[in-house]
């Protein structure tokens, strides 16, 4: 049986109470310096993430390879994350994420040396955007599955949605930082290139925090004797999942959430420019609007934990998600779009970090890995198929159309899962 020594801390404090319930996981201390150094670098990613779409709208004024761009950081979470499952149930978990660590580290350094130097072109981006998402789809299973060792089954909720704060303070204060130091710099005189570059540098530099906080962890991962090969073990995964029809529901849910939910975040910089006329710093605030709405959300689900009727809680929140998306093409006002994105960066964090414990908490430790590498597979890969298909119908229609049309077919999936399925109703 692959497991973690020890597999769940032996320590299990009494529950907390009022606000501190939000903060309960981080008084397990592997958690907290793993949470704290993955905090440090999401803020480099989202820097880069704000940088680099605006580096290729810049490039290509084309909404098309916007989506592209986004496709191809995704598409090695259809192609490897499985693998990535089963070599974190096979291999020392820690391992495996700092190599990947590694792995993004080199890409940014790569991506920050080309800009700076002036020689960069989409092609350039678009391949280290694969290799990017290479490395996190071996990583997102290896992550996942090590945080129930980290925190036990009493805390695991309230671990899923610290994560997602922590990723959502960084999606929040990222763009921020990123339309704030381009600013700066533009007004100390610096090219724009050169300024994007440090964006691409800093995020390299912000791995390092992941890195020691990984070489730092008491708790080490001891994987299980190996009774068949790679193959063998994949197959083994995707049948017991196959017999979970909860699971099953989960996954779906999970795929229409990112297909017609994350699109949405990747025409912001297009919704941004054709509709309110704005630059990099107007998009920074807009995504920073939809980030601070995503922190709210998780610390919602930290303050609850698992709380009864968290499936059908979960469908009528994502209907709630899916008229957000909607509004949110509908509205010319600047200040009620502020307040639509946090509306819908609320109720897409209730819902993912719900989708997620749910998974978490019917998988066996033993085959985590493997469960939640094909969980990822489902909602990671909607992720670059609606980017793709939503970036193509923008350049041949309008964001604004699109992103309407995701926010309508959101809900219908949600209010037929709700009327129609009794799998995710009953968790």
């Amino acid at each position: 049986m692959a497991q973690a020594h020890p597999a769940i801390p032996s320590e299990a404090p009494a529950p907390l109470k009022g606000l501190r319930r939000i903060a309960a996981a981080l008084h397990h201390r592997d958690f907290r310096v793993l949470w704290f150094g993955a905090c440090f670098s999401s803020i480099g990613t989202w820097m880069q993430s704000l940088a680099e779409n605006w580096l290729v709208l810049s490039l290509t004024a084309s909404a098309f390879y916007l989506g592209l761009d986004a496709f191809l950081q995704q598409l090695p979470i259809m192609l490897f994350t499985l693998i990535g499952g089963v070599v974190a149930d096979r291999y020392d978990r820690r391992l495996t994420l700092m190599t990947s660590q590694w792995i993004q580290l080199s890409t940014a350094a790569i991506l920050a040396a080309l800009v700076y130097s002036g020689v960069v072109e989409v092609w350039h981006i678009l391949l280290l955007s694969f290799i990017t998402g290479t490395a996190q789809a071996f990583g997102g299973p290896a992550y996942q599955s090590l945080i129930p060792s980290l925190v036990g089954k009493q805390d695991l909720t309230n671990a899923i949605a610290l994560n997602s704060i922590q990723f959502n303070v960084a999606r929040m204060l990222g763009p921020l930082l990123a339309g704030g130091t381009l600013a700066v710099l533009k007004r100390w005189g610096v090219a724009d290139m050169t300024a994007l570059a440090i964006c691409f540098a800093m995020n390299a530099l912000s791995f390092l925090a992941v890195i020691l906080s990984l070489m730092s962890l008491h708790l080490k991962h001891l994987p299980a004797a190996r009774t068949q090969n790679m193959f063998g073990e994949l197959k083994q995964g995707i049948a017991f999942v196959r017999q979970q029809r909860s699971i099953m529901a989960l996954m779906v849910l999970g795929a229409a959430t990112a297909f017609f939910g994350i699109p949405m975040l990747t025409l912001l910089p297009v919704f941004a420019r054709d509709v309110f006329g704005s630059g990099v710093e107007g998009y920074s605030v807009l995504l920073s609007f939809s980030g601070a709405g995503a922190v709210a959300g998780a610390m919602v689900v930290a303050w609850l934990g698992r709380f009864p009727h968290m499936g059908r809680t979960t469908l009528l929140v994502e209907a709630c998600f899916g008229v957000m998306i909607a509004l949110v093409a509908w509205s010319r006002l600047l200040p009620l779009t502020y307040l639509l994105l946090f509306a819908s960066g609320l109720t897409l964090m209730i819902v993912v970090s719900c989708l997620m414990s749910l998974v978490q908490l019917i998988a066996p430790n033993e085959m985590r890995g493997r469960v939640m590498s094909i969980y990822l597979v489902a909602f990671r890969g909607g992720m670059p198929l609606g980017s793709l298909v939503s970036g193509y119908l923008a350049s041949v229609s309008s964001a604004p159309n699109v992103i309407a049309f995701n926010g309508v077919a959101l809900l219908a999936v949600s209010v037929f899962f709700l009327f129609k399925t009794k799998e995710i109703r009953a968790l």
